[in-house]
């Protein structure tokens, strides 16, 4: 029970990486407060209807939660993909992409980092991507993004705890994860992006669960402004 009397949000939390993290953070004692653009039920998780893209709605989702206590954990997982080739890419796309991926980071940072600064105590954990440090062809606009978000993970790793407060910010920058979208994707595909890594397999949710649950715990206390690459040592 590695995070038990915790109280942990998770953006993203309806399916993919952000479920598998939830689930992961309530077995081992966190209660978990799981946002999503729509709303949705899950028997142990309190959960919520939130656009983070939205500085207003953060604002008021933030007035709250604050009023039953402190968010000890934050992961920052909510994302979307809108790809095209840049001469293709329309300036909705740009826009939509960088509003949800990027500013929907900074949103409800900017709001729990310093709660967290105030008690002397948190983890901020923001999900990256392979395609923040390598780039890809036709997502100019995600690999923007997920770069983004690794520089505010080493600024805020500096600004929470510029004055010794006990406030850990990292990333989790995960390879080819076998999500529900890649479920969608051509075998002969999957089987290149295998190929591609070390390990000759692509990964699954649990294993980023696995390195979100490290970070958020006591495990990982003098670990700050680091990015984890969960990839199964991915060569591009």
């Amino acid at each position: 029970m590695k995070l038990k009397g915790k109280r942990a949000l998770i953006t993203g939390a309806a399916q993919g990486l952000g479920l598998a993290m939830a689930e992961a953070f309530i077995s081992e004692g966190a209660h978990v407060i799981g946002v999503d653009l729509k709303a949705f039920d899950h028997p142990t998780m309190e959960t919520y209807a939130l656009d983070v893209s939205s500085f207003k709605d953060c604002e008021a989702f933030f007035e709250r939660i604050k009023k039953a206590g402190p968010i000890d954990i934050l992961v920052n997982n909510a994302g979307i993909t809108k790809d095209a080739m840049t001469h293709k890419m329309t300036e909705q796309d740009w826009d939509l992409v960088i509003d949800v991926n990027l500013k929907g980071v900074f949103n409800l940072t900017r709001l729990i980092g310093p709660m967290m600064t105030e008690h002397n105590f948190g983890s901020i954990i923001n999900i990256s991507s392979v395609v923040g440090e390598y780039g890809n062809i036709g997502q100019a606009n995600y690999a923007a993004t997920k770069a983004g978000v690794m520089g505010l993970t080493k600024t805020w790793a500096k600004e929470f705890a510029r004055k010794g407060q006990n406030v850990r910010v990292n990333a989790i920058a995960p390879g080819y994860i076998m999500t529900d979208i890649l479920k969608t994707v051509p075998q002969d595909l999957l089987d290149s992006f295998a190929q591609m890594t070390m390990l000759k397999r692509l990964g699954e949710p649990k294993e980023i669960a696995s390195a979100a649950v490290f970070l958020a715990s006591d495990d990982a206390s003098y670990i700050t402004g680091q990015i984890l690459h969960v990839n199964g040592g991915m060569r591009l």
